[in-house]
Formats: C-alpha cells, structure tokens, sequence
C-alpha cells in the first residue's frame, strides 16, 4: 500500500462530488423539464473530449458542506478546433445562485478569456448572488462584471440564458455581445418575481417579467430567441463561427475545407422579381440578402426586434460580412430610432473584429413624426451615422432602389471615405427628401415641383458621371461585384491587426 493512497482516494472522492453537482434527483427533475445539466451543455457545446474544467473543486470546503463545484462549472474547451473560455452556472446546486468561490472563478475565467485572447461564452441558468455570501469574510476583489467590460471589442462574447438569470447573471448577458435565449425556460431581470411583487407590488411571472417576448422583440436585450436549449446552443457556435478568436485577428474564410462549397461568383437571376423597380412598391430584403450570400450562411442577429432595419452575418464568397439593410416592407424601410440602435451597436461589434460591412439602402430617410422624434431619432441616426464612420474596414454602399436625405450617409454612403465602395441600381431615386414632401415644404410652384420630381425620377447616371457612384451594376451581378470588392480588400488588408482605439463619446 502506498502512502499516497489514502490522498488519491481523498481526491477522487471530491472530484466525484463535483462531478455529481445536485445529485440524481435534482439533476432528474431539470432532465424532465426538458433541459440539460450544467454538465451536459458545456459536453454539446464543445468538441469532443475537449474540455478542461478549472476550479472542480471550489466550495468543497464550505463550514455548512460542500458545495459541488460551487454552482459553476467552467474551464476551457475548443469549439472547430478553437479555444474557448466557458462558464455554466449549475441550477442543481443552491439554484445556479453565486457563492465566494464561485465569485473567483467566474472573474479568472472572464480575465484568461482577455488574457489568453480567446472567447468568452457564458451559459446561465442562475439566481444571482447567494444570500450567504454577505455573511462571508473575504479581502474585495475585481469581480468578473469588471472583466468582461475590459473584453469588449478585445475578444467575442456570448451568453446563452438557458434559465431564468436574476441579478449579477443577467448583467452578465447585458454586458456580452451576443444574446441567446431559450423561449420558455430562459429570463433575464434584474430581480425576480418575488423580490418585485416585495419592492413594488407587482406581481409578475418569469416569462412575463424577462423572456423572450420582452428581451427578444421588446426591449432588444437578447439578439436570438430560439426553441431549445440545443437550438441555442448550436447557435453560440455558429455566431462564433464568423469571428476570429480575438481583435488580434482578421475573421476567418470559409472554403470548400471547412464546409462552405458555396463561394464561387454567380449571377442572380432571381433578384429581378424578389426587388420590384417601382420604389414605392414593398418587398422582403431577407430574400434579397440569402440569395447573394453563400448558401446556408445567413444568421440574422435581432430578428424580431426593429424590423425596419436588418442586421444579418454572412459569408460572401466564403467572406466573414456584416450586412445592413433596410427593410421597405416595413415602413418602406423608413430607419427609426431602435432600428438606428440596432444598427450602431451591430455595426460597432462587427468592426471591433474587423469585418467588411455591406450596406443595401432602400428607403425614404430617417422616420418622420412627433412620435419618432419622442423616441430620440435624431440622437439614434446620429449614434448609427457614427458607428459606421468610424468602421476601419471595407465598406460597400449599395443604393437598391431609393436612399433619401440621412438615409444616404446613415447607409455608408458618403463621399471621401477611404474605405467605401458606392453601387447603384439602375432605376434608383436619390434626393434631400422626396419630391412631394420637398416641394410642399418649399411651398414650390408647380415648375418646380416638377423639376424635383424629374431630378428624383432620374436615376443615378448623374452621381454616376458626378463619380459619387463608383459604378452602376445590373442587380444580377450584386453577388459578384461583392465578392469581388470582398477578395480585394483580403489581398490589400495584409498588415496586422490589433484592438480598436475610439475617441470620442456616442451621441
């Protein structure tokens, strides 16, 4: 018998109790409603066999008993072959809440996914702080809330809320760039149902109070609502998937290798009958946006939430893209206030890492009304308008049909900027503002009504002569003219990079 038996056998016996998180009956009822175990989520979000758990054995030495991994599960995994920071609060153990071990561990992990430039997902399924932590005796210390501030624009973050997420978890998922939650277990609230109906009287369920009908299509705080836990997860790795690993590297390609055969130039008979000519007819732009992408390569981020502006990522000729695009059948693309929000804070993600970003401007300016300028259009458009002058990147401004007064610029269309690239439609109408409204605000006399009409009515050939427009293209060639702008600027874009220096505040 050696002298280190009684040790080793000490050490297995606490590595099975962390494995063990709640036990079999806690872990059952959780699998019986459908959800997956801490555990079990790190497995199916993470290659096979490539997860490596730091801190198992935090809380194993807690004066009321031990506290299996002290409800959060985290460490390091690969996903494609790419190292990731993840964390998962374990609502088996003192429902997901944050002890002092727990508090640690979540800071270290949130400052290697910084230091170690990979990024940083976090799972959540908790209820915050845990009561019993006032009482502890512990030196302060940074808190990962303070982490993940440092990481933004420095490394991709990503929360799936698989449960409801009060307190300091749901702060972590305001502070991520990429919000995914489950429709029917997932909530995020900065208190939960009994702590509001204590404060303010309010009674309120879980869902009601912070799912997806609020966060997903209300108050814009989670970017993806999706059916399962599964579902979300497959969606971190997919979102993950057009990032590089940090703001050290340009995104990655995606070829024929890696499982993409769609990245070869084609024309786009289609587009003909999916963008009517008449710009006062509406249509649909996701149709417009899958066609020119690579097959299958569209995730939209925010689907349900300010539908008068479309935020999607796409590959291109295997090409990392952000694309923004207006959306004529809502409004007929007019931008308003939380569609301008979108866009900004979108379009600042997208080039914190780099990407190229392509605009398709289709609409009549920014919304007009008492009710848009109550919801603070101007202070929005001018937040978008900054967000993408500040874009290091290749931008491509593509005018589809019409692109009225700030419409124009808000879309990336402006003149002397280095970095942009302007198409046009034929057909297309351009002007300060539309002829009726410009001539009813100008009190215009008929000849001149009709002079403004005519200028609207006339196509892009004089900014195209004018060299505003670099060219006019047949709307069959859009996938091809981008691929071709997208290839280029790889070719040109060889220096490397590193994180992006702002100055200046957000209007």
């Amino acid at each position: 018998m050696s002298d280190w038996d009684a040790w080793i056998a000490a050490l297995e016996r606490r590595q099975g109790e962390a494995r063990a998180m709640g036990g079999p009956e806690r872990l059952a009822r959780q699998h019986a409603d459908g959800r997956l175990d801490a555990r079990q989520r790190i497995e199916a979000l993470c290659d096979v066999g490539s997860f490596a758990e730091l801190g198992a054995l935090a809380g194993g030495c807690e004066p009321g008993g031990a506290v299996p991994a002290d409800a959060y599960v985290c460490g390091t995994g690969a996903i494609e072959g790419r190292i990731i920071a993840v964390g998962a609060e374990d609502f088996s153990v003192m429902g997901g809440s944050i002890g002092t071990p727990g508090s640690s561990k979540r800071e270290r992990l949130a400052r290697l996914a910084v230091e170690e430039r990979m990024p940083f997902v976090a799972i959540l399924d908790g209820a915050g702080a845990r009561a019993s932590k006032a009482l502890d005796r512990h030196v302060p210390g940074p808190i990962d809330l303070q982490r993940l501030a440092e990481a933004s624009g420095i490394v991709p973050t990503v929360s799936l809320v698989a449960g409801a997420s009060a307190g300091h978890g749901a702060l972590t998922a305001a502070l991520s760039d990429f919000v995914v939650l489950v429709e029917g277990h997932g909530a995020l609230f900065t208190a939960g149902p009994p702590l509001v109906l204590a404060s303010i009287g309010e009674t309120v369920d879980k869902q009601s109070l912070g799912g997806a009908a609020v966060h997903a299509r209300t108050s814009g705080v989670a970017q993806l609502a999706v059916p399962d836990e599964r579902a979300g997860l497959d969606a971190v790795r997919r979102y993950l998937s057009y990032f590089p690993s940090s703001a050290w590297e340009r995104p990655p390609w995606r070829g024929p290798e890696q499982g993409n055969a769609d990245v070869a130039p084609r024309r786009l008979d289609a587009i003909l009958e999916l963008v009517p000519a008449n710009p006062r007819r509406p249509y649909d732009v996701r149709p417009v946006i899958e066609l020119l992408a690579d097959r299958g390569s569209v995730l939209e981020i925010q689907p349900e939430y300010a539908p008068g502006i479309v935020t999607s990522l796409v590959r291109i000729g295997g090409h990392s893209t952000a694309i923004v695009a207006n959306q004529p059948a809502v409004r007929g693309g007019a931008i308003d206030a939380r569609g301008a929000d979108k866009a900004a804070r979108f379009l600042e993600i997208a080039s914190s890492f780099h990407m190229p970003v392509v605009f398709l401007a289709d609409n009549p300016g920014v919304l007009a009304g008492s009710e848009s300028e109550r919801a603070g259009i101007l202070r929005a458009g001018a937040r978008m308008y900054v967000a993408q002058q500040r874009i290091r990147e290749t931008k491509i401004h593509v005018t589809l049909r019409k692109a009225f007064g700030f419409g124009a610029p808000i879309m990336g269309m402006n003149l002397f900027d280095g970095r942009t690239r302007h198409y046009a439609f034929p057909g297309v109408s351009l002007a300060t503002m539309p002829a009726k409204a410009g001539g009813a605000l100008a009190k215009a006399g008929d000849e001149t009504r009709a002079e403004l009409e005519a200028a609207e009515s006339a196509g892009p050939w004089k900014l195209a002569s004018e060299t505003s427009y670099d060219d006019v293209i047949d709307p069959r060639a859009l996938r091809d003219v981008l691929i071709g702008e997208l290839a280029r600027a790889r070719r040109t874009h060889t220096s490397p990079v590193e994180p992006l220096r702002r100055t200046g505040h957000r209007p």
